[in-house]
Order: structure tokens, then C-alpha cells, then sequence
């Protein structure tokens, strides 16, 4: 299976950057596992003028490196999604490449699995609710498998998941994928 981890870290090193490279380990053993750090790609937000309805190849009229996160999303089986929360929502430089989902292209991926990953500093309970639903509905809509959620609360500086058990959790995500 083609595995492709979008990971919504702009920190380099970070917590959310070690879950994802537990997973990618263990996960490598049986599938072909690409990781797009989107901090590393330039894109820009939806600019909803849905000018990639119009396009007969649904090309998006803004000129940036979602093009290539399109082509790898064309390739994969399978979608991780991987992101800090800094207030309960998704980071925003992963929004901006969800939200351009919003383009005619996604009909015609193939993934029919999907994990999420989220590590939040705070330790409520109802932390990544509103993730969820979000990622509940883009489920439904698009008729996906959920693989499995690694949800880390309570995790805050550079290190800290460490001190936690969810890189074994995400390893065995991993694993049993």
C-alpha cells in the first residue's frame, strides 16, 4: 500500500514530528510510506474562486506547490494525517492544504483509508472534538476506512511525547496497518 503522511508540523523536531516518524518506522516494514512536511511546501490558502471547476485538468489558478501534494495524493492508498493543535483546531499550514481539497482532483484520488494523529499541549478532554468531527465527516463524504486516531494529550515542549506512550502508540499504528 502507498501510505502518504501529511504532517502539519512547522516545527522541526517537535512532538508531532516524532509521532509521525514512529509511525513511518514501523509502517515502512510493509508499505511504500511518503511523508509531506507541509512546512517545507509554500501553500497558499483556498481562495474559494473554484476556477478548478472550470479547468478541464481542475489545475488551481494560484501557482504553488499544492501541485505536487496533488500528485502524491493521486498516488496514495492510504492518508495519515498528523498535527499539533494550538488552539483546537488544526495547524494552519495543514488547513491550507486540506482546504484545497476543495478541487475536483480529490474524486479522483484513491485512498480508501485514513488515521489522524494529534498531539495538543492541553490536557481537557474534549481537546480534539472539533478535529474529529471534521475528520468523521471527510470520512463519510468521501466513504473512507478510519485506520486508527492517536490523540496525545498534555504534551507541550520539544521532547515531552517522549515522556508519554504515544510513540508506541503510533508505532503500532503503524504496524497494524
Amino acid at each position: 500500500m502507498n501510505i502518504l503522511v501529511l504532517s502539519g508540523s512547522p516545527r522541526k523536531g517537535g512532538n508531532t514530528e516524532m509521532l509521525v516518524d514512529a509511525f513511518v518506522e514501523s509502517a515502512s516494514q510493509k508499505h511504500n510510506v511518503e511523508v509531506v512536511s507541509v512546512r517545507d511546501y509554500k501553500i497558499n490558502p483556498c481562495i474559494g474562486c473554484n476556477a478548478c471547476f472550470q479547468h478541464s485538468d481542475h489545475s488551481c489558478c494560484q501557482k504553488d506547490d499544492m501541485s505536487l501534494v496533488y500528485d502524491k495524493m493521486s498516488k496514495a492508498d492510504m492518508l495519515l494525517i498528523a498535527s499539533p493543535v494550538y488552539f483546537y483546531g488544526l495547524s494552519a499550514q495543514l488547513k491550507a492544504v486540506i482546504d484545497r481539497c476543495h478541487n475536483p482532483l480529490r474524486d479522483t484520488f484513491h485512498i480508501s483509508k485514513m488515521g489522524i494523529m494529534l498531539v495538543g499541549a492541553a490536557t481537557l478532554p474534549e481537546l480534539f472534538d472539533s478535529i474529529l468531527v471534521q475528520y468523521r465527516l471527510c470520512l463519510n463524504f468521501f466513504n473512507v476506512e478510519d485506520v486508527g486516531q492517536v490523540l496525545v494529550r498534555g504534551v507541550k515542549d520539544k521532547g515531552d511525547i517522549k515522556k508519554s506512550d504515544a510513540l508506541k502508540k503510533a508505532s503500532d499504528l503503524g504496524l497494524n496497518i
